[in-house]
């Protein structure tokens, strides 16, 4: 949300947060998020609407 400067939602403007996983593991996180990247879009998608099929921001349940 906050735009930094180079990044990757600066630069297509992405200002809502719609899915997250947590992980108690970072390496998990990083295995998970790899993983994802091989997956087509309709595959992202239908992940995105099984958990929020509303496409509304969930940056509010982020735990911290």
């Amino acid at each position: 949300r906050a735009g930094i400067r180079g990044s990757h939602t600066e630069k297509y403007n992405i200002k809502t947060l719609v899915y997250f996983e947590v992980y108690q593991e970072p390496i998990d996180a990083v295995h998970q998020e790899r993983r994802l990247k091989r997956w087509r879009r309709a595959w992202k998608d239908q992940l995105i609407e099984s958990a929020n099929p509303d496409w509304t921001d969930v940056s509010d349940q982020i735990p911290y």
